[in-house]
């Protein structure tokens, strides 16, 4: 990160004080996403160790493994629900306090929380305790990020020139990617030194526990911070916002802009980018059974092949403007994200591909007797042998329809044509799962499933095609992240701007972008059709369009000292 961001600073002239600036900011929010990103890369690990809760009364998971996969997933949300709570908390005290002080309660939060997690007992030692505090950390560490990445930003952008801020910021940019590439790294190192079954068990705490030396270089970096220039200036000459909020959302020629800045511009960013980093990655692990160590290397080689392009839209935004980099992003996105999924597919699971074409299930019922499977908050507890037939059936990435039957009759699974002994259990279904590898779905470990046996295995033909389609979505979330830091800072004045930038953008990436995951795999599974989620960022993403191309204002050659 350093080498990357001195070599590109000093081709574009700055100043030995710019360069601390940016490498000091970023560094330290490299950090921060690396702690708020291990929950999602560890999704899986997580849902066995905190939602496996034994029930006393039979000794069995109350949870089924679909169950526990949709409460990780609400964990690693939960941190993301909070996130514009913690955009008002902090925004207002970077207004009012200063940029550089706030951002320095915000990684503590984040690294203490973090480190907590890594000695944290698991269910199987603490019972229902586990999950409920695993969560109150999650939010704890959203309510962190909700104030460090508007800092960071702010900070930055106010010792920006004109004319470069989206350069400059840009390096922040990178820093979301940066994080979640350097927890890859670290899981993907522990894992090849420990290897899975230690890893599972324990080994997992150690990338949380490293959290705790990234924490201290942090907040050494930064305590040699100054001020920004342009705050300083404010606060010397006793002009700083005295109620930031009420200035922010009170007054509606602000509150416009942060609705325009929501709706036309970060909610259609936010759902690029979790569908290109970590819904890519959980469609790989979940729904095409590619291994956990196979799917983290993918997702990181795309990633460094990746990150470098977000310097480069922040750069020609500066030239060309920030709109038409994002919303063209969007859109381009929203017409393609159906053939990618499909293309990767059709590379990393064939024989899964090739099934959900040529193998044909139905769920025949009673229609009174199937409910609605939509579940994204994994709280609903499905009965009816029609709902838990369909609900097995999408947790074994099963395309499947249902039909009608005749009123009172039971429930079948029919493949191709062929009725399958249906038993109502919600965990294993032998003869339904015997029927649909007969009639070509995979079984486990299946040698078709694309496969890396070490990190440089990338040269062979599915790797590689892998690898150049994940990329191919990474590029999409720097067109949209790229330049959105500079346009949010150039929309807003600097007494509130802390506060008014930081809402809009933890709304539209922590709720519209941190829900997708688990809204998009419940979609899945209530339709039976594994692209079904990809709806979800598709049609946020083409609103933004619309919307953008109409209320969105260029702002690159907007002064912000004022």
């Amino acid at each position: 990160m350093s080498t990357m961001a001195a070599t590109s600073a000093k081709s574009a002239g700055m100043t030995k004080d710019e360069r601390f600036v940016i490498f000091a900011s970023s560094l330290g929010t490299v950090f921060e996403w690396y702690d708020f990103y291990l929950f999602g890369s560890l999704a899986g690990v997580i849902g066995a160790q905190f939602f496996g809760v034994i029930d006393p009364a039979t000794g069995q998971p109350m949870f089924t493994q679909a169950t526990r996969d949709i409460f990780a997933l609400l964990a690693f949300a939960a941190g993301f629900i909070v996130r514009p709570f913690g955009a008002i908390v902090f925004g207002r005290v970077g207004d009012i306090v200063g940029r550089k002080y706030t951002f320095l309660v915000t990684i503590l939060i984040m690294g203490l929380s973090t480190f907590i997690v890594g000695i944290l007992p698991n269910a199987a030692t603490i019972g229902i305790a586990a999950p409920i505090i695993l969560i109150a950390l999650r939010l704890l560490q959203g309510l962190a990020l909700g104030g460090e990445y508007g800092g960071a930003a702010t900070y930055v952008a106010e010792h920006s020139p004109m004319g470069k801020r989206g350069y400059y910021t840009s390096f922040i940019q990178t820093t979301a990617t940066l994080g979640l590439f350097l927890s890859l790294l670290v899981i993907l190192f522990t894992r090849s030194i420990l290897g899975e079954a230690e890893f599972a068990k324990w080994g997992w705490r150690i990338p949380f526990l490293v959290s705790v030396v990234l924490l201290g270089i942090s907040v050494w970096i930064r305590l040699r911070l100054n001020e920004s220039p342009v705050f300083q200036k404010m606060k010397d000459e006793g002009k700083t916002s005295k109620a930031p909020l009420t200035e922010a959302f009170g007054n509606w020629s602000n509150a416009k802009i942060v609705l325009i800045a929501l709706l036309g511009g970060v909610m259609g960013q936010g759902v690029v980018w979790y569908t290109g980093q970590f819904y890519a990655l959980f469609f790989m692990q979940s729904i095409l059974k590619v291994d956990g160590y196979t799917a983290n290397l993918l997702i990181a080689w795309s990633l460094l092949l990746g990150t470098g392009f977000f310097v480069f839209w922040g750069a020609l935004s500066d030239k060309i403007g920030r709109k038409p980099i994002i919303l063209a992003g969007c859109l381009i996105a929203a017409l393609t994200f159906f053939p990618i999924f499909r293309m990767i597919t059709s590379n990393a699971n064939p024989t899964l591909e090739k099934a959900i074409e040529t193998v044909k299930v139905e769920v025949v019922s009673d229609p009174a007797l199937c409910g609605d499977l939509f579940n994204p908050v994994g709280t609903r507890v499905f009965t009816k042998p029609c709902d838990t037939a369909r609900a097995y059936l999408a947790q074994s990435s099963v395309k499947y329809s249902t039909a009608p039957g005749a009123a009172g009759s039971g429930v079948k699974v029919v493949v191709n044509g062929k009725d399958v002994p249906y038993t109502d259990a919600k965990t294993s279904n032998p003869a339904v799962l015997a029927a649909v590898q007969a009639a070509g779905y995979p079984k486990a470990g299946d040698a078709q499933i694309v496969k890396m046996s070490h990190p440089f295995d990338i040269f062979r033909p599915q790797v590689a095609a892998v690898i150049g389609l994940l990329f191919v979505l990474v590029l999409f979330v720097t067109m949209v992240y790229g330049p959105i830091a500079a346009m949010l800072v150039e929309l807003f004045p600097t007494k509130i701007r802390y506060t008014s930038m930081s809402l809009p953008y933890h709304i539209g990436n922590g709720w519209f972008g941190g829900l997708l995951p688990a809204t998009a795999f419940a979609i899945v599974a209530s339709t039976g059709d594994i692209y079904a989620g990809l709806w979800y960022p598709i049609i946020f993403a083409a609103l933004t369009v619309v919307i953008g191309v109409i209320f969105l204002p260029e702002t690159k050659d907007v002064d912000i000292s004022r």
